[in-house]
């Protein structure tokens, strides 16, 4: 299956010097699934809907400073290796070409949309994400941004003193606030609004109660039910409890699954490759092989390799995070780090996941991974 019946031309195309003003005017007035930006009238980037209905960038901003990088996908691409490039590439939007010519733009949601009913037989336990970072709901907003930021993600299962399930933050709730009184206070120095909303408790900002999924349900209706309630992730609680956070599964997971292949070499995805300076695809395979290799013979079914540049900088080279994700016969396995460069940053994380390998020695090996996961999403 490719995507040459999920691509839609339905896109605006604007200038990189292009005001926000008059895109956000193109956007309500036209309502495209999302924006092209050329510079010089070659491809520059893209700018998606909710990234920039949720902007808090002055109407003068120019559209280059919005836009994301996405890589150039053929209109005729598989539809496994397009949601790949969404993935590594880290956006939710991308430029669709039919040879040399611009034909219009794919999104994860459509690439979704038509793959939904092949999705029924996959469990959420099949692809959810495990290691879950959480925030207390008395802790600060201030607290809860530097999470989102050291770990990477865009949502924080709220709980309890007592470890319950209260609420969700995500980085879209604090966007909308920060907007909101934005709008309500005016366009002047606001630096004491920005600090005392730092100070504001998770729960004043927190969306409750929290949309949920188990382990056992199907894939097709935890993705339905994202659409439905339009969120881009749901809490996995267990079966018997909805008030115990197990994991997330997201869109993202969804698409990450529609790689997996029954090859029997390790099946590695990094997201945002473009960080990658000295490192290479090969030499991230073979550190994670050693590692696994070296206290047990774990079949790993698929790697995750996520890099995230901070703003900060040593001597020009900037503040890398790398996390790294292992599906593998004794479960998931994860560890992640820091480090100025990729390298540094990788090498960080390769020896936290190797700490953290050493815990699940012993752990007795499940195999019912591949299963129907596999055969299911063969058939696409």
């Amino acid at each position: 299956m490719d995507i040459t019946d999920i691509a839609t031309p339905d896109f605006v195309e604007v200038d990189a010097g292009k005001r926000l003003g008059k895109i956000r005017s193109i956007f309500e007035r036209e309502k495209p699934r999302g924006i092209i930006v050329t510079e010089d009238g070659v491809y520059a980037g893209v700018i998606g809907e909710k990234q920039l209905v949720r902007s808090r960038m002055e109407d003068d901003t120019k559209a280059s400073v919005v836009m994301k990088s996405a890589p150039r996908i053929d209109r005729h691409e598989d539809v496994r290796e397009a949601a790949r490039m969404l993935v590594e590439g880290d956006t939710k939007i991308a430029p669709v070409y039919e040879g040399e010519k611009l034909y219009g733009i794919v999104t994860g949601d459509d690439i979704l949309e038509a793959v939904i009913e092949n999705l029924d037989a996959i469990r959420v336990e099949d692809i959810y994400t495990e290691d879950v970072v959480t925030v207390g709901e008395k802790s600060h907003i201030g607290q809860a941004i530097n999470r989102l930021r050291e770990h990477g993600v865009s949502r924080l299962p709220v709980v309890s003193e007592d470890g319950n399930l209260e609420g969700i933050l995500t980085t879209h709730d604090i966007i909308d606030f920060v907007v909101r009184d934005a709008d309500r206070q005016g366009r002047g120095d606001r630096r004491g609004d920005i600090d005392r909303m730092l100070d504001l408790p998770v729960y004043d900002l927190m969306s409750a109660p929290v949309i949920t999924a188990q382990p056992g349900e199907s894939v097709r209706d935890v993705v339905e039910e994202m659409f439905e309630s339009d969120v881009s992730g749901l809490v996995v609680t267990p079966t018997d409890s909805d008030s115990t956070v197990s994991g997330i599964v997201t869109k993202t997971d969804v698409l990450r699954a529609l790689t997996f292949t029954e090859e029997r070499q390790m099946d590695v995805q990094i997201t945002n490759i473009d960080l990658l300076e000295t490192l290479s695809r090969e030499s991230i395979v073979e550190n994670i092989t050693q590692v696994v290799d070296k206290y047990q013979q774990m079949q790993v079914h698929h790697a995750h390799v996520r890099f995230h540049e901070h703003k900060e900088k040593l001597r020009g080279t900037p503040l890398i995070q790398c996390q790294i994700r292992l599906r593998t016969s004794h479960g998931q396995v994860a560890g992640s780090g820091e480090g100025y460069g990729s390298e540094h940053a990788f090498h960080v994380a390769l020896d936290k996941l190797e700490r953290n390998v050493l815990e699940v020695k012993g752990v007795n090996a499940d195999e019912k991974y591949r299963g129907q996961l596999v055969r299911k999403l063969g058939e696409l």
